[in-house]
């Protein structure tokens, strides 16, 4: 089974009438991987894939944009028909089941756990499903963040999740068949020692830097760029093939 990429959400950090926020289907090695669970990426979920059948889900950081539909997951799973035969297993940061119980208004999680299986991220984790290996890789955020790297069939994808420039997005990216990578900002704030955000000139100059890259996807464009602009501004950066991760397309690896 070929690595591949489906593109579920692109917005940041509110979802547009067509476009949910971050999300993406990972495929590869006979397993299937819901990777950062936006707002509206459930539903474009469904168009590809039952989730009841999802070897996993995989969790950037606890931003809402990154985070939201694990609500309407958990009532698909528990109340709307889509019942796992067992519970999914759920890597992100630590307190995601807490933030997910308190939508319930629920003090304890162990009623999430007929569902979903929460696994604490940390750097450096690594975990297989079938031939799928997943590895996450701490990055600069204004929280707790991790990049991944998603490997089968010889191939390897590279995602940023939400960054500034920092060494580890360079580590996970390098010799990545694909890196899909946020340009969320057109410029740094005066005086911003800590970004926490790319700019496109800087997801193009990591995906160089990081070497052997051979594509690479920008995605997580804010409300102050066009898609336009922040693929030709990553590319020039970039100097190699680039193009604009759109919901809905698969990438073959």
């Amino acid at each position: 089974m070929a690595l591949t990429l489906t593109i579920l959400g692109t917005a940041s950090p509110h979802p547009g009438p067509d476009t949910p926020c971050s999300g993406y289907l990972v495929r590869g090695g006979g397993a299937e991987v819901w990777v950062d669970a936006g707002f509206g990426s459930f539903a474009e979920l469904r168009r590809h894939t039952d989730p009841a059948r999802l070897s996993a889900i995989w969790i950037s950081h606890l931003h809402a944009d990154h985070t939201a539909d694990l609500l309407a997951a958990c009532y698909a799973f528990a109340y709307g028909g889509l019942t796992p035969v067992a519970p999914i297993p759920l890597y992100a940061p630590a307190g995601c089941a807490e933030r997910l119980a308190g939508f319930f208004g629920r003090p304890d999680t162990a009623f999430l756990n007929d569902v979903l299986d929460f696994r604490t991220l940390y750097g450096g984790h690594t975990v297989r499903h079938g031939e799928l290996t997943l590895t996450a890789h701490a990055v600069e955020h204004d929280t707790e963040a991790y990049g991944l790297r998603a490997e089968a069939e010889g191939k390897v994808l590279a995602y940023s999740g939400d960054t500034g420039p920092c060494d580890g997005l360079l580590q996970l990216a390098g010799g990545a068949d694909a890196f899909l990578c946020e340009a969320d900002v057109d410029a740094h704030r005066e005086g911003e020692h800590d970004p926490v955000h790319l700019t496109p000139e800087e997801a193009g100059a990591g995906a160089r830097l990081a070497g052997g890259v051979r594509k690479l996807l920008v995605t997580h464009v804010g409300p102050t760029l066009t898609v336009e602009s922040a693929v030709a501004r990553a590319a020039s950066a970039f100097g190699g093939p680039t193009a604009p991760a759109r919901v809905g397309e698969t990438h073959t690896l």
